[in-house]
């Protein structure tokens, strides 16, 4: 009896011992039981060109991993090895072969296999298939620009239309030589686009591609060709007086520095003029640089009059140097045209419009930014008091708001200033009919009746 009790419980034992033992395998990491993971996207447009990555990563390692293409018919392996040292991650670039394969097929499959190094499955490791539909396409969009604005002067816009087909298109813009993109809109048929550019008042030189991406990776570039109009700004130097430096300069850098109390005068200057005055362009860029959703309206912009009888007091363009002991401490640009009349003078909506921006801006004090179409935006600051709030429409007559000296003004006046996707340009355009018609209206004139000869 005695000898029957310790069998058993020498069984129970040896049974426990398993179990725990099978236990700690199927809980050890050696045994994990998560396949490997593959990334890849489920759709692929190929142009056989530029190689398919493809990432794979698992805890325990890889240690075989095979790719494989096929259109349906035929076959070839891309890739496969055994690694006798399992890899936690593989990353490959996956090119179309040069040699023995070739298919017409318009859709390919990529079939990739992984099998890590983990000993479940019998020892055998978890494995992870993944596919992925290639659709091939080695064409480039269809591109031309159709007609545009015979010039574009330095500071100022100009327009252009073009086509641009392509079933799989990605990405359409313009590109400009200082890296600025202008997002066209749909313009009169299905394929053809128009769009404003716009040339920088610091940039030297301009030249504006269009180009049209798509999901394959095919490109296609198209220079537009405009005769550039070199323009002189003024230079002014402006001495910095102790009084000058007091006032407005000390109560901006007040407001928007924690630091204020540790700088001297000059420091606050140059903090507001440079500092603050960037981080407020980079804001006014950020609201203005929407890729445009509509044209300019159903019938013609008139040209832009803000202000009732206002006399322009600077002008767009001017380049300011700022000297302290005879030394340029700072300098910047002046990217719009003040107009002044009389305290506090209403200024009016020359156009309809949608309030996308209106609050406090640092040293453009009160502002609100109009969105026009097209990518064509209208800034209004230094306001004392805005009449309108963002999100509101309003219509050619309207009142936006009252002039004022808030910001850095020092004087009553209205900052006027005009963007064209986040680029400040000529507002004197803007305020020519001739230039209007010349350079926006006449091009639109001329690429629908171009368009329906097609």
């Amino acid at each position: 009896m005695k000898k029957e009790r310790s069998i058993s419980i020498i069984a129970l034992l040896a049974i426990g011992i398993i179990l725990s033992i099978l236990v700690y395998l199927y809980n050890s990491p050696l045994f994990e039981r998560t396949p490997p993971t593959i990334t890849l996207e489920e759709t692929i447009y190929w142009n056989l060109k530029e190689p398919i990555p493809l990432h794979v990563k698992d805890e325990s390692g890889i240690k075989f991993l095979r790719v494989n293409l096929s259109d349906g018919t035929n076959s070839v392996v891309l890739h496969t090895q055994m690694y006798a040292s399992p890899q936690k991650e593989i990353a490959l670039e996956l090119n179309f072969p040069r040699t023995g394969f070739f298919s017409k097929e318009e859709q390919m499959v990529l079939e990739v296999e992984a099998v890590d190094a983990s000993k479940w499955n019998f020892f055998g490791g978890n494995t992870a298939n993944q596919n992925a539909l290639l659709r091939i396409d080695t064409a480039r969009p269809e591109l031309y620009a159709l007609t545009n604005s015979y010039k574009i002067t330095k500071g100022g816009a100009a327009a252009v239309v073009f086509r641009a087909q392509d079933a799989n298109m990605k990405d359409l813009y313009i590109q400009t030589n200082d890296g600025h993109r202008f997002y066209p809109t749909p313009f009169y048929k299905e394929g053809y686009f128009i769009s404003l550019v716009a040339w920088p008042r610091r940039e030297e030189s301009f030249q504006a591609d269009i180009i049209a991406q798509d999901k394959a990776g095919n490109v296609s570039r198209e220079r537009i060709r405009f005769f550039l109009e070199n323009r002189r700004y003024r230079i002014s130097t402006i001495a910095l007086t102790e009084r000058f430096l007091g006032g407005k300069v000390t109560e901006l850098a007040q407001e928007y520095s924690r630091e204020v109390q540790l700088m001297s005068p000059i420091e606050r200057f140059m903090f507001v003029n440079k500092t603050l005055r960037q981080d407020n362009d980079a804001q006014i860029a950020a609201v203005a640089t929407q890729a445009p959703q509509a044209l300019l309206g159903e019938g013609k912009l008139t040209p832009f009059y803000p202000l009732k009888n206002g006399a322009a007091v600077a002008s767009f363009g001017d380049h300011r140097k700022y000297t302290y002991e005879g030394q340029v401490v700072s300098e910047s640009y002046h990217l719009g045209l003040d107009l002044a009349s009389t305290a506090q003078a209403d200024i009016v909506s020359s156009n309809d419009g949608r309030v996308v921006f209106a609050r406090d801006t640092g040293i453009y004090g009160k502002t609100a930014i109009l969105d026009h179409g097209l990518g064509l935006y209208t800034l209004y600051s230094h306001c004392s008091t805005l009449a309108v709030q963002e999100g509101d429409r309003v219509k050619a007559g309207d009142v936006i708001g009252k002039t004022g000296v808030t910001g850095f003004a020092f004087g009553d006046h209205l900052h006027f200033g005009v963007l064209v996707q986040g680029v400040e340009v000529r507002p004197e355009e803007w305020m020519d009919r001739g230039w209007m018609e010349d350079n926006v209206y006449a091009i639109m004139r001329n690429a629908q009746a171009l368009i329906e000869r097609q």
